[in-house]
């Protein structure tokens, strides 16, 4: 609800001018016995967090039905402040078009300008782009800058435990270039460095990995970046891109290119997309990379303004020289996270992760009690798992949906074949949002239906 605030000053100015002297003696007509003579009786201020959860429980007993929601696979329920549908509603950004003249786009560039200084910083990585359309594709266009960059079009590895959805897109993209895709088979959940090495080698473009992986198990990333940087092939991660709040930045692990879905970062659910693709890469790489880059620079008179400084798809330039045609930037998502970020600030994030990371432990520990329930993987996990029922986990999913239970997705959706026992797996993610409450709930009814 727009709201315009008034200082101390400009109440005494109203008063003044209708003639009294406190806000109190606007009441004065009012009945003393009718008047109330003590504070409010409220509870205790609220987070708005907390806040948002009383108010959500109580249109439960409403009568309306809200589903409680342990999804993951690269799609998360996370707290999303207030101020960020605030500010992101307003007409000045959520109309605002492409900003191919400058003069006349001064504030969508500056927004995005400081989303890439906000990723730059949230990444540890030299340069953001102005964004991309999502995870998926952000993978894709990193190889495709890899082999810009090293030459090597023969084949690129692929770690096993990459997002299945990721793979198909690069899958389709090379299905009529010649291009190889090298799968990394896991082990145990991880990529072991001994399966790296006899993978990679002369004609390798790049190893892509994912870590937090797929399912949710934590890599040697720095290892398997090693091993590529040996061989002359760039290491591409992708990131979940709340993670660094509590684990490693994606530079700190030596990659040349960090790649994530934005969506954790004040984008909701909202059925699956729009998200947002988050690019970053080392300095020395970045006439190579894709979309669009944001300058600060002067005016003729000296003012700070913003320009677009790097343009290089087909409309703009020679196309042999393009680094891509998939252009547009997800502007206004990309603004969303930049609201959010400067919300939340540092200390937020780490707040965020290690909130997640905790109750996700609390979770897992709780649900592997249920007799036939286990980890599929025995390894270190950040906010989420792969979990192994007696059941078929579509059964098990449907049955916690008919309790008010959002979880998965089970890997019988991505027929993940390179696990034994998949069609029992699902996929369980812990996010700060989630209750004590809430968790003991669902290993309740999870024991209810395994």
């Amino acid at each position: 609800m727009p709201y315009l605030f008034d200082t101390p000053k400009q109440r005494q100015h109203m008063l003044h001018a209708i003639g009294i002297q406190h806000v109190d003696d606007l009441f004065a007509q009012i009945p003393p016995e009718l008047q109330l003579k003590r504070e409010l009786n409220l509870p205790p201020a609220a987070s708005e967090l907390a806040l948002q959860q009383e108010m959500e429980q109580r249109l439960g007993q409403g009568g309306t039905s809200l589903k409680t929601c342990f999804l993951g696979g690269g799609v998360y329920d996370h707290f999303i402040p207030a101020v960020v549908d605030e500010i992101t509603s307003r007409g000045e950004f959520y109309t605002a078009y492409t900003p191919y003249q400058a003069e006349a786009s001064q504030g969508t560039l500056q927004a995005f300008y400081e989303y890439q200084t906000l990723i730059s910083q949230l990444t540890g990585m030299d340069v953001s782009n102005a964004s991309l359309y999502e995870g998926g594709t952000a993978v894709s266009e990193a190889v495709f800058m890899a082999m810009r960059i090293n030459g090597r079009h023969q084949k690129v590895a692929v770690a096993g435990t990459l997002h299945p959805e990721y793979r198909q897109v690069l899958e389709t993209y090379f299905a009529r270039l010649g291009t190889q895709l090298v799968e990394l088979p896991h082990t145990n959940g991880v990529i072991t460095s001994e399966t790296c090495r006899a993978a990679v080698d002369s004609e390798t473009t790049a190893i892509v990995i994912q870590h937090p992986n797929f399912f949710g198990c934590l890599e040697d990333v720095a290892a398997l970046t090693a091993i590529a940087h040996e061989a002359g092939a760039l290491s591409i991660l992708a990131f979940d891109a709340v993670s660094p709040g509590l684990l490693k930045k994606p530079a700190d692990y030596g990659v040349d290119i960090a790649v994530a879905e934005g969506q954790p970062l004040g984008t909701p659910l909202q059925y699956g997309g729009p998200f947002l693709g988050i690019f970053t890469c080392r300095n020395e790489y970045v006439r190579k990379m894709p979309g669009r880059l944001i300058g600060k620079t002067t005016d003729r008179k000296g003012r700070d303004c913003f320009a677009l400084n790097l343009q290089a798809r087909e409309q703009h330039i020679r196309r042999d020289k393009a680094t891509s045609n998939i252009c547009t930037n997800q502007g206004l998502l990309a603004l969303r996270t930049t609201v959010f970020l400067a919300t939340v600030g540092p200390r937020g994030l780490k707040q965020m992760a290690t909130l997640s990371h905790q109750k996700a432990r609390y979770a897992a520990d709780l649900l592997t009690k249920i007799p036939g329930v286990s980890l599929k993987f025995q390894q270190p996990f950040f906010r989420e798992f792969l979990l192994q029922t007696p059941r078929p986990a579509a059964e098990v999913l449907t049955a916690l949906a008919e309790k008010g239970m959002n979880v998965g997705p089970d890997l019988a959706r991505f027929q993940m074949t390179n696990i034994d026992n998949w069609q029992n797996c699902f996929l369980v993610a812990l996010t700060e949002k989630r209750t004590r409450g809430e968790i003991e709930a669902f290993a309740k009814a999870l024991k209810e239906v395994t």
